[in-house]
């Protein structure tokens, strides 16, 4: 079996040195990218939110000309049966 040494410790030793520096980088690497999906996320649902506002405040628009255009055509119906002069 090989002689353990303090040469052969320390390599070993610079090794494990070495991997968890590489690991604490890739670490770095995954948060930056986990902040940035994050901040997209928001925009998206900022842009969701934008979306809706309109919609509703279409939707809204079209109960108001549904309304009047209901109000007209009651009118007209009215006015069939209206003598006219």
């Amino acid at each position: 079996m090989a002689e353990v040494t303090s040469e052969l410790m320390f390599e070993l030793l610079k090794r494990v040195h070495a991997d968890i520096a590489d690991i604490k980088l890739g670490q770095r690497e995954l948060r930056s990218e986990m902040n940035a999906i994050r901040g997209t996320l928001v925009f998206v649902h900022q842009d969701i939110h934008n979306i809706h506002t309109t919609l509703a405040r279409h939707e809204a628009r079209l109960d108001r000309i549904e309304n009047r255009l209901e109000l007209r055509e009651f009118q007209e119906a009215q006015l069939r049966f209206e003598p006219q002069p």
